[in-house]
């Protein structure tokens, strides 16, 4: 099994979860705007951390588990992460009983 494929089960439950999440409660535009920049940082952080351990020899990947395609150093698959936890945190926050993500009451 490739690493691809085990990320892409993962953000698929993660994509489920959310849109039960989105289904059930009200999220706002503005928390949505919030979840993307946190994604984005997350993401930045990601090429630049992942690149710098790999560069110094910390991890590596057996070529055969990835896809081939790369920021820098780090293989792509790396990225889906950040991306995972930025859907799927969120979603598990709204359908535990969390505050209603991005609503104000004024």
């Amino acid at each position: 099994m490739t690493y691809l494929v085990l990320n892409a089960v993962f953000l698929v439950l993660a994509l489920v979860l959310a849109v039960v999440a989105v289904l059930r409660r009200v999220i706002s535009a503005r928390f949505v705007a919030a979840v993307a920049v946190a994604l984005t940082l997350t993401l930045l952080l990601t090429a630049v951390f992942d690149n710098l351990m790999i560069g110094a020899g910390l991890f590596s990947y057996d070529p055969e588990h990835i896809s081939g395609l790369f920021v820098g150093l780090a293989p792509i698959e790396d990225f889906a992460y950040p991306l995972a936890a930025a859907i799927l945190l969120p979603a598990l926050w709204v359908l535990s009983g969390g505050t209603r993500l991005g609503r104000t009451d004024d």
